[in-house]
């Protein structure tokens, strides 16, 4: 078994960004809700309703920063907040149905995009990118 060429600044830096223009890409095409609104949205829609301080924790930001975020949610409709529970003073915020709207349309623009993008890559491109997924998806885990 031969060993794997040694990782070099070139093949990092070639990869940090095509992936990071990408994204960009992706994301530009898209932007009618601002990242971390869109951040604090999944967030929401994968750990349920949650009060704005473990929000803002999941999300690494400060909580006047969650609670702007919050507001401008609210204000589109994309969330609801209910009482709290299991503590009468706090409340938890959830995704609304207009919220779940958003973000099922949001992630079928960017995939039809890269569907385009994917499409106009050869054959030989695209056989190789599906080669690459396994790695792509490795660097992505918490524990590599």
């Amino acid at each position: 078994m031969t060993e794997p060429p040694p990782v070099d600044s070139e093949l990092a830096t070639r990869l940090r960004l095509a992936v990071g223009r990408l994204a960009r890409r992706i994301r530009l095409a898209t932007n009618d809700i601002p990242p971390l609104q869109l951040s604090a949205l999944a967030t929401l829609e994968q750990h349920g309703p949650l009060r704005s301080g473990e929000l803002a924790a999941r999300e690494a930001v400060t909580a006047p920063t969650m609670t702007r975020v919050l507001a401008s949610l609210a204000d589109r409709g994309l969330i609801t907040r209910e009482p709290d529970p299991t503590d009468a003073r706090s409340v938890r915020v959830s995704l609304s149905p207009a919220g779940v709207e958003a973000l099922v349309r949001i992630r079928s623009e960017r995939t039809a995009l890269l569907v385009a993008r994917v499409a106009r890559l050869t054959e030989e491109q695209r056989v190789a990118l599906v080669a690459a997924l396994p790695a792509l998806e490795a660097l992505v885990e918490e524990d590599c």
